[in-house]
């Protein structure tokens, strides 16, 4: 289950626009504030695919960092029952100069794996993965694409009940997609749920039955993925031809 009730995220910057973190904030001066996303509420019981949608900046990354416990919320309440797994950055975890096994050792670990539980799903990650003998190179060696197929193997073996996704899924090649899409099937199938963000919308309609559209820090649409969608879309449409006009008048 995940609920958000009333939830809302400041960031502090300091006077070189430099972001601070709460504790941060409270040991040096602070030069202004912005909320992240404010009064944001929605809920979920399981059993569906979540989609953010929205421009750059509207609020999706925060929203999926609160449900990972990376930020916690300066007002409203989150709740949430259930394993969690986060794909919040193709990155986020991995350690270039190591290979991509003992990777997977330590980010076995952090999702909250034993040591030993996670040594004995190395031969697993690998055939998830994929990779084949570069499982056993350094993630250095890495494109984008086999970093996200490495990160998704492991959250697999975690068993997750909630799955996030922060635009990851978009560095995946077609044959993966698959996979991902598969999984995601299952997680909700399972009762679970799976909510993710990005801009490749077809991709993400495959993910998800439900959309939520965020803009500004606010959720303005809440319904179906076609009609959340189509919404959105005829929203950015409207504004297109006034941001053109602005752009012609200055240039001339």
């Amino acid at each position: 289950m995940i609920q958000l009730d009333g939830v809302g995220v400041r960031f502090y910057f300091d006077r070189h626009l430099k972001v601070l973190t709460p504790v941060g904030a409270r040991l040096r001066p602070v030069g202004s504030t912005k909320w992240g996303v404010r009064r944001v509420s929605f809920e979920s019981a399981g059993g569906e695919g979540i989609a953010l949608i929205g421009p750059s900046g509207s609020g999706k990354t925060t929203i999926l960092r609160l449900l990972a416990r990376v930020y916690w919320p300066d007002e409203g309440r989150v709740l949430i029952r259930g394993r969690v797994a986060s794909l919040l950055s193709i990155d986020a975890g991995l350690l270039a100069l190591l290979t991509g096994r003992e990777n997977a050792l330590l980010l076995g670990v952090l999702g909250g794996l034993s040591r030993q539980a996670s040594r004995g799903a190395l031969e697993s990650v690998r055939e998830r993965s994929r990779l084949g003998d570069s499982f056993d190179q350094p993630v250095s060696t890495y494109s984008q694409g086999m970093r996200a197929r490495l990160a998704l193997a492991v959250a697999a073996e975690t068993e997750p009940q909630i799955l996030l996704l922060d635009e990851v899924h978009e560095a995946l090649d077609h044959e993966f997609r698959a996979v991902l899409q598969e999984r995601a099937r299952e997680i909700v199938q399972a009762g679970g749920t799976v909510i993710a963000a990005g801009h490749d919308h077809p991709m993400l309609a495959r993910l998800c039955g439900r959309a939520l559209w965020l803009q500004d820090g606010a959720v303005r649409g809440d319904g179906s993925f076609d009609e959340i969608q189509s919404r959105y879309l005829e929203a950015v449409r409207a504004e297109t031809p006034a941001l053109v006009g602005e752009t012609r008048t200055t240039d001339g």
